[in-house]
């Protein structure tokens, strides 16, 4: 008589050298659904890159425009040439038009002359997901008492 009669023989691990393996193709498997979650992070870090690189350049348009601006000796062409910088600033971020307005009130000496910068960037339209986007960024700069005067 068996001293415990009642005891289970040992369980096999799923892969013995002995039989064959349960659990093959898994590693597939998972590689399968994995892949694709994989890939679409990282397409939305690129996309979320995308909106921060185009928030530094809008910044950036908007200082330049602003010094741009500011440096003129009439309101007509200090907003021309805001909009010039900024256009060249931003020619290959933005997917549409570039706004640029100005939000300080006149244009007179010893003040500061503020500007607007706005428009829609890419971002999230490299992944399929076409929702618009737009950026804007404000700056001020000093009315340059040495402007030009000719």
């Amino acid at each position: 008589m068996d001293a415990f009669p009642l005891a289970r023989p040992p369980r096999r691990r799923p892969c013995d050298d002995e039989g064959p393996c349960d659990d093959k193709g898994l590693s597939t498997i998972e590689v399968v659904i994995l892949a694709p979650v994989m890939i679409l992070f990282i397409l939305v870090l690129v996309a979320f890159g995308q909106l921060v690189d185009g928030r530094g350049a809008l910044d950036g348009a908007a200082r330049d425009a602003a010094r741009a601006g500011s440096i003129q000796k009439d309101h007509g062409t200090a907003i021309a040439e805001a909009k010039k910088a900024a256009e060249s600033n931003l020619a290959d971020v933005c997917s549409g038009p570039v706004s640029v307005v100005q939000k300080s009130p006149g244009f007179e000496p010893d003040t500061l002359f503020t500007v607007e910068v706005s428009c829609e960037v890419r971002g999230l339209a490299s992944i399929g997901l076409n929702v618009p986007t737009t950026l804007s960024a404000t700056f001020s700069s000093p009315l340059d008492p040495y402007r030009r005067t000719a």
